[in-house]
């Protein structure tokens, strides 16, 4: 059987996790890998089509304890009509809160039959300590136990659809808050650029949401969803966010969630 990997990743943790699940399926099933991205814009022009007989590992990072929302509409798109689908989702050790189950119900409403699912933790987009160097090698031990526990399902013909953790329907997102319960709102927040940009136009590149003007990159032309691919991507480092509430809410999060979160999977 073959393996679809139709992944979105900005920073390439959850594309890192995705396509090891997806190559160590594909060995144990003898079958071809193939990735199909739909983080850049121009990935996102047709749909993302699978067929019965094929499996699909649907991977995107956690977004305040859901899915991006930006990727909803698209997501809407996908057909899966009896394909076997593997919901995965990345987050940054915060919580991935109801974002596996709604993975879930986009494989279901594309007609996929979803056989198993899992939650990995990468460090997180706006930190430099939360969750570092992680996915490391006890993740991605993780990840090959998951991969042959759905192989060994599949080859036995199980097809019974486990109980993934979460709500259905999915809760609202996660708002910012500080340990006061006190709301913080970063939705407009956008990056800066320093001194020493050499417009090497990396940062509009890799913008998933083609927001940043490639013929000058300190204008954003459209909205930013804080994943800080610009900003880790960098080659000179001169891109960083400000927003006295971004940076409250960053620091919030690596005192308050420093413990080591772990993988799981059901199947």
């Amino acid at each position: 059987m073959d393996v679809k990997v139709f992944c979105f990743s900005p920073v390439g943790n959850t594309e890192k996790i995705a396509m090891h699940l997806g190559k160590t399926l594909a060995r144990h099933l003898g079958g071809a890998l193939i990735e199909r991205s739909f983080t850049l814009p121009q990935e996102r022009q047709a749909p993302l089509v699978a067929t019965a007989g094929e499996i699909v590992i649907l991977a995107l990072p956690v977004y305040a304890g859901r899915l991006p929302n930006v990727m909803a509409k698209y997501l809407q798109t996908m057909e899966a009509t009896g394909a076997l689908c593997v919901p995965v989702v990345v987050y940054g050790n915060r919580n991935f809160d109801d974002a596996l189950t709604e993975g879930q119900l986009v494989c279901e409403h594309a007609g996929g039959q979803v056989i198993g699912g899992g939650a990995f933790v990468a460090q997180h987009s706006f930190s430099k300590t939360l969750a570092v160097n992680r996915p490391d090698e006890l993740d991605m031990a993780q990840v090959e136990q998951f991969a042959t526990a759905l192989a060994q399902k599949i080859q036995a013909g199980d097809t019974h659809i486990p109980l993934l953790a979460g709500n259905n329907p999915p809760h609202p997102y996660y708002t910012p808050r500080d340990r006061h319960g006190n709301g913080i709102d970063i939705r407009k927040v956008t990056p800066k650029v320093g001194d020493g940009c050499v417009q090497c136009g990396l940062c509009a590149q890799h913008c998933p949401m083609g927001s940043i003007n490639p013929a000058n990159v300190k204008e954003m032309q459209g909205i930013c969803i804080k994943c800080c691919a610009c900003e880790k991507r960098c080659p000179v480092g001169v891109r960083y966010f400000d927003d006295p509430n971004y940076i409250y809410h960053r620091k919030e999060l690596e005192e308050m969630y420093s413990r080591r979160a772990e993988p799981v999977w059901f199947v």
